[in-house]
């Protein structure tokens, strides 16, 4: 699978990230303070991490900055992008199960080894669900992001 990997600082939890990820079997992409030269700022890594999830890129992307609420803002910017901030493996695979997620965020301040390797495995190991209310759950954030582009002219909630 080819991974885009984003962290506004060279800490060692995003290097782990890297490391570990190639170590099984992923292609990797680094942005931000993971690749020299380029720019370190978290909305402008997240962003480019996202952009490759969007553009086709990269399968999945993982961005990471101190706390990770920032990053995963950023990537949810992006059209076509559903992050989600996961603290532990739980939420890791109900972000992929239930809300079909396809950026993983990540805290560098508290993500430990351990924890970031359990992530790992509950985020890898979920596959997106067929139920059709979470799939239409899902379609609906899809909607959203149409309705953004459009402003609706009759005062109605456009994605109703």
């Amino acid at each position: 699978m080819r991974i885009s990997v984003s962290s506004d600082m060279n800490e060692p939890v995003a290097r782990l990230l890297v490391e570990e990820l190639r170590r099984r079997g992923h292609e990797v992409r680094v942005h931000g303070a993971l690749e020299a030269g380029a720019d370190p700022r978290w909305a402008v890594c997240s962003e480019a991490a996202a952009r490759d999830v969007a553009a086709g890129a990269a399968d999945q992307a993982v961005v990471c900055c101190w706390t990770g609420t920032g990053a995963s803002i950023a990537a949810n910017k992006v059209p076509g992008v559903r992050a989600a901030l996961c603290t532990d493996a739980y939420t890791a695979d109900g972000a992929r199960r239930w809300n079909d997620a396809n950026v993983l965020a990540l805290g560098l301040r508290l993500t430990s080894e351990p924890v970031l390797r359990e992530i790992l495995d509950a985020w890898f190991t979920a596959v997106p669900s067929e139920d059709p209310e979470d799939r239409e759950n899902v379609a609906r954030v899809g909607r959203l992001e149409e309705d953004r582009r459009v402003s609706p002219s009759d005062g109605r909630s456009p994605a109703a």
